[in-house]
């Protein structure tokens, strides 16, 4: 049509091209097309003439100017692209005119199309150095934002990049990690599937395999991916591709049953009506560009009289294909038509009431149009003035057109930098209906311009494959559950890993945990290692067994001293008694008391002054213990070794002399405990390094020399004891306690050695019950050993406990 301007179209009318032989002898006759009309893409057509005609009536937009269109049919075919390319670069005037001046009738000031990316492309690289504005409504390859190789090239429909993060955050959504992908082998499918790849890579999602194909592949090639597909353990595949590219594969398909597998689609196909015959796509979901309404498009659609079909041959191949009859009567011809055939009635993706692709055509029409009445129209006194087009470049056109910002029936439409406009999807479920046939059912929506992570809403329930309710698995591994990590499969994806149990001191808290963390240090695992609890602390109690029975020891042991001490205080007259140096006895009997009872300063939760007191009091006790036994020998000795007559050398060890002996022997002991105390003494402490699921709550030495020292004092007079107690074994028998001194220094070296072993190697609270164990058990050595015997003289035997018999040599 004719026009003061004319906007050039270009849509893929056909999808076939007939097969041209070429012999080099003459010249190729025209590419033509083949094939069934593609009813969607005439809508597309018929819209653009529809958005025309609109402009043309209006007194807002471009009055007094009227548009004019060319359009072609490239059939989706890159050759024929290009030549439509060259037709609307050099206008289609069969004159060529010489002068200064070049004829601008018919000259083409931007172009609507094409619906592919491929032929979008090759057409922008030949339009593009004119600076002809190409708007495509379709074509979503993102290689065409770059504005240094396509210059001239916008869109009224999102870029893939846009699409393939959407894909990918959709994917991500529902937890599907192991996925199959499929492409067309054009710039669509490539250029689209390898920006979803890059995308899904950032999400986490593995993809099983990646395969490509083009319609015109041979069916080898076809069946091989269809064989990936049927033999795959994805079970969500994401198919970036034309509806033409998909509809072979899905025939292919078709032929012999297959796994079910969840669909996830673009919106080249996903929206397609055509594409629903395939029942076992049922649950599909996708992107689709959002339904709008137009006002009047339906009716203008549906508005096909005869007359107005019989002018048009697209028209008329389309009329004749739909209801099977011809326009025109022939001879040969049975069925023609009989004028009572309604477009309206029949199931077509032309006379559908979605209008998706179909708003991107006119938005671009209106787009063009915009640009050129901002080019060529200025508003003077709210009247709108609109000069012809010999005043106007095509630049002029271009440049409006990136300013281009309106708003067309509640549709904003603007471009930014790149030619892209703001990206914004429907989220598409196919459904069964209650017929049993599927439907296109909008469940959620896409909006990239929200924060990230609230991209997607879903405000529908959604189907799944096989008629599902539950959202299918697609993983290569389960996850990994709390308590174990993942490790990676060795020559597998990332998503394809082994859960193996966290080691031991450490827990993971959180499913498909990568790594397993080491609990802090008063802390230990639970059982299922997904938690760390608090170690139990450990200590020798007064409650449990070991404690209940030390103690029952220490008590009766401190008992059995006092026992005796009554026993020898009520024969305190007697002469076993006197001749056993009372005083040094019940001094004796006193200090093993205090032994006993120091043991139990080792029972209980160590404090500051329980760590301090248990060592100190034990060392002193056992050093006066050890004082009173030395003195006690040593009466012994000098009582019996004053050989020369009439010397009394008792006198110079009376009883004075040996209450000084065993404070003395104490006091170099309490200095050595002072010191101790002072310089680094004992503390509590947690012990974190015996045990790994435990706390031994222990009383740390402070200073090692100092707690030695205190041993090896006490060891030293041990020793001595027992030497000099060794040299006064031959005395008379009956008024001797050196041999019954030497047995229990016997008894008390032999504990004390076999202590230091037992001590070090003994772990936690162990090393507190072998300390009491020493303590008790040299107590009772002494006490036995010295006391025993002659409590038994004095009590069974008191016959005995006479001066006589004691003065009885043997």
């Amino acid at each position: 049509m004719d026009g003061d301007y004319v906007v050039g179209g270009v849509f893929s009318i056909h999808h076939y091209t007939y097969t041209v032989t070429n012999n080099y002898t003459t010249m190729p006759d025209p590419i033509r097309c083949s094939g069934s009309i593609d009813s969607l893409e005439l809508r597309f057509l018929r819209t653009m003439i529809f958005a025309i005609e609109e402009i043309n009536n209006s007194t807002k937009l471009l009055p007094g100017i009227k548009l004019g269109y060319q359009i072609y049919d490239s059939c989706a075919s890159v050759p024929l692209a290009v030549h439509v390319a060259f037709q609307l670069s050099s206008g289609v005037d069969p004159v060529f005119y010489a002068g200064d001046k070049c004829s601008q009738s018919g000259r083409v000031m931007a172009v609507v199309g094409e619906s592919g990316s491929t032929p979008s492309i090759s057409m922008s690289r030949i339009i593009g150095p004119f600076s002809i504005p190409q708007v495509s409504h379709f074509a979503t390859c993102a290689c065409l934002s770059d504005k240094q190789q396509y210059p001239s090239f916008f869109r009224t429909i999102p870029s893939d990049q846009f699409q393939a993060d959407a894909l990918a955050k959709l994917v991500k959504h529902f937890g599907w990690t192991w996925i199959g992908a499929i492409r067309s082998d054009s710039d669509y499918g490539n250029s689209g599937m390898a920006s979803f790849l890059d995308a899904a890579h950032k999400e986490g999602i593995c993809v099983e395999y990646s395969e490509s194909f083009y319609r015109t592949n041979p069916r080898s090639r076809i069946q091989r991916v269809v064989d990936i597909i049927r033999r795959s353990t994805a079970v969500v595949i994401v198919a970036f591709m034309s509806a033409g590219d998909l509809r072979i594969l899905l025939e292919e398909l078709s032929l012999k049953p297959s796994p079910p597998r969840q669909w996830i689609g673009s919106e080249s196909w996903v929206t397609d009506p055509d594409m629903l015959r395939f029942s076992f796509c049922a649950g599909a979901i996708g992107f689709g560009i959002e339904r709008s309404r137009i006002p009047g498009l339906r009716d203008f659609l549906l508005d096909l009289p005869p007359s107005k079909v019989s002018a048009s041959p697209v028209l008329t191949e389309f009329w004749e294909e739909q209801f099977n009859c011809r326009l025109k009567k022939t001879v040969s011809d049975k069925n023609t038509c009989d004028g009572t055939e309604d477009i309206g009635k029949i199931q077509s993706p032309y006379s559908t009431n979605q209008f998706r692709i179909a708003n991107m055509v006119y938005k671009a029409v209106y787009a063009i149009a915009h640009a050129i009445h901002n080019a060529v129209c200025q508003e003077t006194h709210s009247i709108t003035q609109c000069v012809k087009l010999t005043s106007i470049e095509i630049k002029q056109v271009l440049n409006q057109l990136k300013e281009v910002n309106f708003s067309q029936n509640g549709y904003d439409v603007s471009f930014d930098a790149n030619g892209d406009p703001v990206a914004k999807y429907e989220l598409i479920n196919w459904q069964k209906g209650p017929s049993g046939s599927i439907e296109l059912v909008t469940v959620g929506f896409y909006n990239a311009s929200l924060p990230v992570g609230q991209e997607i809403h879903i405000n529908r329930n959604l189907t799944w494959v096989e008629g599902g309710t539950q959202v299918p698995v697609s993983v290569c591994s389960d996850s990994c559950p709390t308590g174990t990590r993942k490790v990676l499969q060795k020559g597998k994806p990332i998503c394809c890993y082994d859960c193996v149990m966290c080691p031991e001191g450490e827990i993971s808290n959180a499913t498909d945990s990568p790594d397993c963390f080491t609990c802090l240090e008063e802390f230990w695992p639970n059982a299922k290692r997904n938690n760390c609890l608090p170690k139990p602390v450990e200590f020798l109690s007064f409650n449990e067994g070991l404690g209940i029975v030390l103690c029952a020891f220490s008590v009766g042991g401190a008992g059995l001293a006092v026992l005796t001490a009554a026993v020898f205080h009520r024969h305190r007259t007697s002469p076993i008694v006197r001749a056993n140096n009372s005083e040094l006895s019940f001094l004796l009997l006193f200090s093993l008391n205090l032994c006993f009872l120091c043991s139990l300063t080792f029972i209980g939760a160590p404090s500051d002054w329980s760590c301090m007191l248990r060592h100190t009091a034990f060392g002193i006790t056992f050093v006066l213990c050890m004082s009173c036994v030395l003195g006690k020998t040593i009466v012994v000795l000098m009582a019996f070794k004053a050989t020369l007559p009439g010397r009394n050398v008792m006198k110079w060890f009376g009883p004075p002399q040996q209450r000084m002996s065993v404070l003395s022997f104490t006091f170099i002991q309490v200095i050595i405990c002072t010191i101790w105390l002072v310089v680094n003494p004992p503390f509590p402490m947690k012990n974190l390094t015996t045990y790994k699921e435990k706390i031994i709550l222990e009383c740390a030495l402070g200073s090692t020399i100092g707690f030695w020292a205190v041993l090896g004092y006490i060891g030293l007079l041990a020793v001595f004891c027992f030497v000099l107690a060794v040299l006064a074994r031959k005395l008379p028998d009956n008024f001797n306690d050196a041999k019954l001194i030497t047995f229990s220094m016997l008894i008390f070296c032999a504990v004390w050695v076999t202590f230091i072993p037992a001590y070090v190697s003994s772990p936690g609270k162990f090393t507190v019950a072998v300390e009491i164990f020493a303590i008790l058990a040299s107590s009772f050595g002494l006490m036995l050993c010295i006391f025993a015997p002659k409590c038994f003289i004095i009590l069974f035997q008191p016959e005995k406990n006479t001066k006589e018999y004691l003065m009885k040599k043997t």
